[in-house]
């Protein structure tokens, strides 16, 4: 048998001892209940099922750990074999007991079937293990032995070919040894004339480097200058430009002197006149609250000078102070 037909044969046992376990134990939990429940106390019938399943669950623990063992070669020794036979009477036992009470012999010959299928398939499935283990082993032991002679013949046929590899190394180094010869003869020639060539070489592109370097130099010297120009006519444009600025403020800043003390004469010509007793004109009345609100002045001292109502100055007043407060915004 290959491994193929080991590993078909043992997944059929293991799939219908399981099947035959569990039909068993179904069909036992069946029967046993019933029987358990009439020899059981009032309020504790709910307890019935537990000694089947205990039974049952033997059963399982000794089929699966059988199991195992067989796979590994092992035995258990006598107490897996007494466990064995004493859960299989067991089940027997509870099985047949209602219909070996009742006196029935068709109902014990019929509950007896699935306890002692289970006795035998425990000890067929053991047996039936056992003897897949040991085709197992002598499986492995005839692949071991035929990898041991592919590895004897793959060894005589290595030690063959190395033998060879080795004759043709030492002819092929024979061969090398001369050329190697030849070539370092060669090589020393060549390596004379290449020699000469590059102290040649060297000779010009050392030449090469120094008129290099100094036109390198040249060209920096003259960058350093043209430099130095540049930054020279920048300082000497910066301070132009910083007077011409000066210059410009000390311009507006005396312009706008002039014009605040122009101003500041017109007003005091505008307020020097006193109250009046009749309107002025209005344009005329304008630049009197325009020069009252310069000065600071009341409105109605401003209203006493242009001989218009307070209401019409304080409106004047009022535009004043909101284009005052439109050329803060603009400025800021």
């Amino acid at each position: 048998m290959n491994d193929v037909q080991i590993r078909s044969a043992e997944k059929a046992l293991s799939v219908g001892t399981w099947l035959i376990v569990g039909g068993a134990m179904l069909f036992s939990i069946l029967t046993v209940t019933p029987l358990m429940e009439r020899h059981t106390p009032e309020g504790w019938k709910w307890t019935a099922p537990i000694l089947p399943l205990v039974v049952d669950a033997a059963v399982v623990i000794v089929v699966r750990l059988d199991a195992v063992l067989a796979r590994m070669g092992g035995h258990g020794g006598r107490w897996p074999i007494v466990l064995r036979w004493m859960t299989g009477f067991m089940t027997l036992a509870l099985n047949v007991a209602d219909s070996a009470l009742k006196k029935e012999l068709v109902g014990v010959a019929v509950h007896a079937v699935a306890p002692l299928l289970l006795i035998v398939t425990a000890e067929t499935g053991l047996a039936y293990r056992h003897a897949i283990t040991a085709a197992q082993t002598a499986r492995e032991a005839q692949l071991k032995a035929e990898q041991a002679e592919r590895e004897q013949a793959a060894t005589a046929r290595r030690e063959a070919q190395e033998r060879r590899v080795r004759e043709e190394r030492e002819h092929t180094a024979q061969l090398a040894r001369e050329q190697r010869e030849h070539e370092a003869l060669l090589a020393r020639e060549q390596t004379a004339r290449e020699e000469a060539v590059r102290r040649e070489e060297r000779e010009r592109a050392e030449a090469r480097e120094r008129t290099e370097r100094e036109a390198r130099e040249r060209r920096e010297r003259e960058r350093e200058q043209q430099q130095a120009e540049r930054e020279r006519l920048e300082r000497e444009a910066t301070q132009r430009r910083e007077r011409e600025r000066l210059e410009r403020e000390e311009a507006e800043r005396r312009q706008r002197q002039e014009r605040a003390e122009l101003e500041a004469r017109e007003r005091a010509a505008l307020l020097s006149g006193g109250p009046v007793n009749e309107k002025l004109p209005e344009d005329k009345a304008r630049l009197v609250v325009h020069a009252s609100f310069g000065e600071g002045l009341p409105v109605r001292a401003a209203a006493d000078l242009c001989g218009w109502s307070v209401g019409w100055v304080s409106a004047r007043y009022q535009e004043h102070r909101d284009g005052a407060g439109l050329v803060l915004e603009g400025a800021s």
